[in-house]
C-alpha cells in the first residue's frame, strides 16, 4: 500500500495522510486532477466513487458519490480554493446531497494536497483542516482513516499502466483487513465480453469451472437486484471430491462495470459479500472481487480450500477458451 502514515492531530486541528508513490509528479498529479481516474481510488473498496461535476478552476466546484454495496450512498462536494499545477492544490470539502448542495448538520475540512518529487518518485501529503476537536473526532469516528487507508491501497493500480500493474501475475490475493479480501486477475478482453462471460449461461458453462476433471451441473444467473443465482459443480470421472454448489441474492447490477451478490455453499448458513468491478484499459480488463467475511476465522477457512488456485484455473480458461475466440 502506498499510505505511510496517517496522523491526527488534535491539538493542530488536523489529520494528514502521507503516501510515497512510484511515479513522477506530474504523473501523480494527473491522477488526482482528473476525474476519470479518481474515481478508481476515491472511495475506499466497496465504496467507488464517481464524480458527477468538475471544475477544477479557482471557484469551481467537484460532485462526487460514493455507492455502497448495498445500495448505500455517500456524496461530497469540493470548491477549489487554490490550484498551484502540478505542485498542489487546495479545496474545501463537506458532504453533500447528489446534487451538490452540502449538509450543514456534518463537518466541512480544508484540504490541501502537496505533490513533492523524490529519489523514487511522488510523496504526497494530504492535510484536512478542521474547525473544532469535534469535526476532527466526529469524521474519524465515521472510520476516515481506515477508509483513506483502503482507498489509497488502490492508486498503485492508477498510476501504471494496466498491464505493466498485473500482466502475468495470475490471481494475485491481497488481505485488506480481518474480514475484506481483493482478488485480482488481468485478463486480455474487452470488458464487455468479460462481463458477458460472467452473465451469459452458455459462456460461463465453457470456464467457470475450476481446476481440470470437474463440470458444472447447475449454472442459474440472477441478471438484477433482488434475483437469485445458483451454481453448482461435480467431480468428472476419476477426479476425487464431493458435488458442491453455491447460491445467493443479487445486491446490486450496473453492466458493464459493476455487481455485487450474497453467496453463501448450498446447505451452509455462513455468507459473504462478493463485489466484482471490471476496468478496461487498452484492450484488457482488470477483473477485481472484493469479498467481505463475517469475521477472520471464515475468511482464513475459506481461503484455506484452494479458493484462489482454483479460481486462476478458471481466469486461465476464460482468457484461453471464451475470450480468445
Amino acid at each position: 500500500m502506498p499510505v505511510t502514515d496517517i496522523i491526527t492531530d488534535a491539538e493542530n486541528l488536523t489529520m494528514t495522510v502521507i503516501a510515497d508513490l512510484a511515479a513522477p509528479v506530474d504523473r501523480v498529479w494527473n491522477a488526482y486532477t482528473d476525474p476519470e481516474q479518481l474515481n478508481r481510488f476515491w472511495g475506499p473498496p466497496g465504496w467507488p466513487a464517481t464524480f458527477t461535476k468538475w471544475d477544477a478552476t479557482v471557484g469551481g466546484t467537484a460532485h462526487y458519490t460514493m455507492h455502497g454495496p448495498r445500495g448505500e450512498k455517500a456524496s461530497g462536494r469540493w470548491e477549489f480554493l487554490r490550484i498551484d499545477a502540478p505542485h498542489s492544490f487546495e479545496v474545501l470539502d463537506a458532504f453533500a446531497d447528489e446534487d451538490g448542495t452540502p449538509d450543514e448538520n456534518l463537518p466541512s475540512m480544508r484540504m490541501v494536497f502537496t505533490f513533492e518529487a523524490t529519489a523514487d518518485g511522488t510523496r504526497m501529503v494530504n492535510t484536512s483542516h478542521f474547525s473544532s476537536a469535534e469535526a476532527l473526532e466526529q469524521v474519524v469516528q465515521m472510520g476516515a482513516v481506515e477508509g483513506t487507508r483502503l482507498a489509497m491501497s488502490q492508486l498503485d493500480a492508477v498510476l501504471q499502466d494496466l498491464r505493466d500493474y498485473a500482466q502475468g501475475k495470475g490471481t494475485q490475493v491481497e488481505l485488506l483487513d480481518d474480514t475484506h479480501v481483493r482478488i485480482t486477475r488481468l485478463v486480455e478482453g474487452s470488458r464487455e465480453l468479460v462481463w458477458r462471460a460472467f452473465n451469459e449461461e452458455e459462456l460461463v458453462r465453457k470456464w467457470m469451472l475450476g481446476p481440470d476433471g470437474w463440470e458444472m451441473t447447475e449454472c442459474v444467473i440472477g441478471l438484477e437486484p433482488g434475483a437469485s443465482f445458483r451454481n453448482s459443480w461435480a467431480p468428472v470421472g476419476d477426479t476425487e471430491g464431493e458435488p458442491f454448489g453455491f447460491e445467493g441474492e443479487v445486491l446490486l447490477f450496473d453492466p458493464p462495470r459493476r455487481a455485487v451478490s450474497t453467496e453463501r455453499m448450498q446447505g451452509q448458513s455462513i455468507e459473504t459479500l462478493n463485489d466484482l468491478n471490471l476496468y478496461e484499459e487498452d484492450g484488457a480488463t482488470l477483473v477485481t472481487v472484493l469479498i467481505e467475511y463475517p469475521d477472520k476465522e471464515t475468511r482464513d477457512m475459506i481461503l484455506a480450500t484452494g479458493m484462489a488456485e482454483g479460481m486462476e484455473a478458471s481466469y486461465a480458461r476464460l482468457e484461453r477458451e471464451v475470450l480468445a475466440g
